[in-house]
This record gives C-alpha cells, sequence and structure tokens, in this order.
C-alpha cells in the first residue's frame, strides 16, 4: 500500500461566504433549540438532530491484539469506557406512530481516569447526499425554521432540495439507498453504523464502520424500537467489530465528497466494541440528556476532518451551549 496522505488544516477551511452562511444557520440552531421543548412537547430542550434519545448504555471497547504498528500509539491500553447513545435521526421527537429508520449510535470513549478521549457520532447509513457548504447551510437554516413554523423558509427550502438531487444520483448512493429501503424494517442493532465524513488518527485521515455480530434483524419486529432495544440489551450481550479506512490519495478516498465510497483503502479491524447485558443508563434522567457526544470536544488527533464536518463544530457548539443552558435551568427547578 502507498503512504497514508498526511492531515492538513486545508480539508477543513471554509470560503468567506460559507463563513457568512454559518452565521445565520447558528443563529437559527440556536432559536430552534429555544423552541424544541414545545415543538416535539417534552420538559427539556432537545438537540438539534438525532432529538430522540431510544436507549443509552455502558460499553466497553477492546483493542484487537495485532493492529498495525502505526496505529499502536493511539490504542496503548487493552480495553476502553464507553458511554453509548441510540437516537433518531429526526429533529422533532415522534411519541406516536413509526419513526423513520434513520438510527443514531453515538460511541464516547474515556480513559482510565475518565478523561474524554473521543466522541464518535456513528449512523446507517454510509453516505451523505450533499457535498456542497453553501446548499446543506441553506437547507439546513431553512429546515430548521420550518419546525418553527416560519412558512416563508418552504420555498428556499425546496430550492435547495433541487440542488442537492444531481448528488443522489451517483452509483454508490443509489446503490446504498436501495440496500438501505430493503432494510428499512430491520433491527436497530443490526445495522452497520458509519462515521460518514472523515476524522484524524493522528497525522492519518480515517472513516470508520461499526459492523454488530449475530444479531438477528427480525428482532422486535412487533414492537417500538425503545422497547425491543431495552428488552434486548437487559437480557443479550452485544458486540460489533469497529473496522477503519485510511485516506492514501484524496482521488479514491476524497474527504469533502461524501456522497461516495471510498476505493482501494481496505477495512482494517481495530477492535471491538461491547454492551454486556444489564448496563443500560436511565435514558429519561436529565444527567444522560445532558450528554454530549460533539466530536469537537475529542482530542485534536481524533477530530473531524472536512468542510462539511467544520459546519458541525459550529453547530455542535451552539446547540449544546443552548440545551445545557436550558435543561441546567429545568433540572434545578425540578431538583
Amino acid at each position: 500500500m502507498p503512504n497514508p496522505l498526511k492531515y492538513n488544516k486545508k480539508f477543513d477551511e471554509l470560503n468567506e461566504e460559507e463563513k457568512k452562511l454559518l452565521e445565520i444557520n447558528k443563529k437559527a440552531i440556536a432559536d430552534f433549540v429555544e423552541q424544541s421543548s414545545s415543538i416535539s412537547d417534552v420538559n427539556y430542550a432537545t438537540r438539534n438532530a438525532h432529538a430522540k434519545t431510544y436507549v443509552a448504555a455502558k460499553g466497553t471497547f477492546l483493542i484487537e491484539p495485532d493492529i498495525p504498528e502505526s496505529l499502536q500509539p493511539f490504542f496503548d491500553k487493552e480495553k476502553f469506557d464507553l458511554t453509548i447513545r441510540f437516537s433518531n435521526a429526526q429533529l422533532k421527537i415522534k411519541k406516536s406512530g413509526k419513526d423513520i429508520p434513520a438510527y443514531g449510535f453515538a460511541v464516547q470513549i474515556r480513559d482510565e481516569n475518565e478523561g474524554l478521549l473521543a466522541n464518535y457520532p456513528l449512523v446507517n447509513f454510509p453516505l451523505f447526499p450533499i457535498n456542497s457548504v453553501s446548499t446543506f447551510l441553506k437547507l439546513f437554516t431553512a429546515v430548521n425554521r420550518l419546525y418553527m413554523k416560519q412558512w416563508r423558509s418552504l420555498f428556499p427550502m425546496f430550492i435547495q432540495v433541487l440542488k442537492i438531487i444531481p448528488s443522489l444520483l451517483t452509483g454508490d448512493m443509489i446503490r446504498n439507498m436501495i440496500k438501505f429501503i430493503g432494510k428499512r424494517n430491520d433491527f436497530i442493532l443490526s445495522f452497520d453504523y458509519y462515521s460518514v465524513g472523515a476524522y484524524r488518527l493522528g497525522d492519518h485521515v480515517i472513516k470508520i464502520k461499526l459492523s454488530p455480530k449475530a444479531v438477528d434483524k427480525n428482532t422486535g419486529k412487533r414492537q417500538k424500537i425503545t422497547d425491543s432495544l431495552n428488552n434486548y440489551l437487559e437480557t443479550h450481550d452485544f458486540a460489533a467489530d469497529v473496522l477503519i479506512q485510511i485516506c492514501y490519495d484524496l482521488k479514491d478516498q476524497p474527504i469533502n465528497r461524501l456522497n461516495v465510497e471510498w476505493k482501494n483503502s481496505p477495512f482494517i479491524k481495530i477492535g471491538e466494541v461491547r454492551i454486556n447485558k444489564d448496563s443500560l443508563l436511565d435514558s429519561r434522567n436529565c444527567t444522560t440528556e445532558l450528554l454530549s457526544f460533539n466530536p469537537f470536544e475529542s482530542k485534536v488527533f481524533f477530530q473531524p476532518v472536512g468542510k462539511i464536518q467544520k459546519l458541525r463544530d459550529e453547530a455542535y457548539k451552539v446547540s449544546v451551549q443552548t440545551r445545557r443552558k436550558i435543561n441546567k435551568l429545568l433540572h434545578g427547578k425540578n431538583s
């Protein structure tokens, strides 16, 4: 294999127009979070995406004993403690009806002293349909405003949706959408989960895949997702392989084109995530809801890479700060 491509901060740089649109988007996010309790009809401020928590649990990250020598400095222990949150991607919490099968598997990794090493919000679809930063910002701003019943945002949202249609038509995107539709009714723990965007691993740039082992896709067919997850994790151990791809060449492994798969970069198994049965946390507890899985709170050599990822940095900060401020006030009133 060729030498891995080294991380360069130019991968993340926004132009002036994108920075201006980002400031507008941040205001829309803050406004959404401030109104989110009434939008979702709950007694706390929700996240700006993946608002609905299904369950949270404690887990363990066991490191593969024979990982490549170049990766060993980052995994200098046999195991690490995890906090894991399972969620739905929608901005609004649905209390009835069937959720869209867009799931989150967020992982927080800590060292033996409870120090935060990394947050990885993984999702069950490997690609992202928008490569243009400005299109993404305009669309996400319009969506936030629509949830706040600002109906004048409907036309701008429609325009941005039209703009993303070409990026939905790549071979990789079409193939994965067909596969996803076929799995739409499968059990949440039977899906593979992906980082979608790239992350640093020291000077390397990587993508992450989490692949569950021996989970029956038909589990909990007639149950609500929260109930099926609770029942499964109370009675079963869960295990999933942790695999990475390394970026060697931007042509085959593009960092800022998220609608295509990385090619010519084999998956390397670096470890295994395990959740022992009966390791669930109280997802209704305010402390659990205050947890942040912001990947930019990670150690600098584990942080996200790329322009779309850079947007998430600012969005996470605004969302988390607003949510924590409101929820701590609410928690204080209820304590």
